[in-house]
């Protein structure tokens, strides 16, 4: 039995973790977790999981639960999270939240010893080389939770990493990937949210359509497998069945197929290094899927990518500013306030706005992070 603390237990990605928890109750079980303002269907999981600590946004929400569950310690906001974050009974943090948020409890969490699931690709974007330092001097797992971080995970299992030659993540292209930039003029919110492989968050659909979630990917990429920029390569795969590949120096390559299904790499983090049996999924059947196709990526049509290649190789404060400014940018779309290529043209005008700080101190970063939304909303 695996004791579980869960960040963003109502968002897609915690959804499909509860999903994987409630078909193996012998293997796990979730002694904390947090949501945001989705009350009715957090009320939902405490009742049925019976969780000893939970973090909520809103204070007013917390007294409102705590009445209900007497015997459940709740919190509220980023103190809330970083409480939960070092539950003594927690084995492993899985951090699904959304933002720069799963940072500092994701830090803590380590600090404490635990076992670590990311899901979060800004925790890593933002603060890569802190997370990754404090992860080695505590002698922490850092278990991918992505498909394509997942998939490369399984590839470089049982290799030398000297003999890896470059890592290929896959893409699905998002929902625009057969529009030019100028058919992208006035397109909807419903038209962006439309992913035509995966069930997700609106966030990462977001980001899917403009192409920024691959590039988070590729600088997470960079700082899980300490690899560099040039030897990572994105590919268009429309099919999503080969979440990602390892090329090696002798012209191998080995990749992770499956299908398209969040479950399968939650699963995998939580059981590693182990393997279970899935009981929520049909068999993977290859030859329904006839062909699989790739392409290589148009930096010109996709510059949300080149943008993060960018920051990732500038690298210090950089990718915070990518991160912040994305982040600001898409709720600004989803709200209604810009236009769906805005988003690419606020984080360029961000990057060309901040002054690079190298190796940033987790103060730093955060006081980075803070600049960065306070300039970005002065653009929307």
């Amino acid at each position: 039995m695996k004791n579980v603390i869960l960040l963003g237990a109502t968002g897609s990605i915690g959804t499909q973790t509860l999903e994987v928890v409630r078909s193996n109750p012998d293997l796990f079980r979730i002694v904390a977790l947090s949501f945001g303002r989705n009350i009715e269907l957090g009320r939902q999981i405490i009742t049925e999981f019976k969780p000893k600590m939970v973090s909520v946004q809103n204070r007013e929400d917390a007294e409102t639960l705590k009445a209900e569950f007497p015997a459940i310690q709740f919190y509220a906001g980023l103190d809330g999270l970083r409480e939960i974050a070092v539950c003594l009974d927690g084995e492993l943090l899985l951090s699904a939240v959304i933002g720069s948020i799963g940072l500092l409890p994701t830090l803590d969490a380590i600090d404490a010893g635990k076992e670590i699931a990311i899901a979060n690709k800004e925790t890593l974007v933002t603060a890569g080389h802190l997370v990754m330092r404090k992860a080695r001097e505590k002698n922490v797992s850092i278990l991918p939770v992505d498909s394509e971080h997942s998939a490369i995970f399984q590839a470089l299992n049982g290799e030398k990493r000297a003999q890896v030659e470059k890592l290929i993540i896959t893409a699905s292209g998002g929902s625009f990937r057969d529009r030019s930039r100028a058919e992208l003029k006035g397109v909807t919110v419903a038209e962006a949210l439309s992913h035509p492989n995966w069930s997700m968050g609106n966030k990462l659909t977001i980001d899917s359509a403009t192409m920024f979630n691959k590039g988070l990917e590729v600088i997470e990429a960079h700082w899980l497998y300490d690899m560099p920029y040039k030897d990572i390569e994105v590919v268009i795969h429309r099919e999503s069945v080969i979440h990602s590949m390892v090329s090696y120096v002798d012209g191998s390559i080995i990749a992770q197929l499956g299908v398209p299904d969040m479950r399968i790499p939650i699963q995998y983090a939580l059981t590693y290094p182990d393997r279970e049996p899935i009981h929520f999924s049909e068999p993977f059947d290859i030859t329904k899927y006839g062909a699989l196709h790739f392409e290589k990526v148009d930096f010109n049509r996709f510059r949300a990518l080149k943008l993060a290649y960018n920051a990732g190789k500038i690298g210090g404060t950089m990718p915070t500013v990518l991160n912040a400014a994305n982040e600001i940018a898409v709720a600004g779309f989803l709200n209604g306030q810009v236009a769906f290529q805005s988003i690419e043209a606020l984080v360029e005008n961000a990057m060309k706005w901040h002054e690079t700080i190298q190796d940033p101190s987790l103060e730093t970063i955060l006081e980075v992070d803070h600049a960065t939304r306070g300039y970005v909303k002065t653009l929307l």
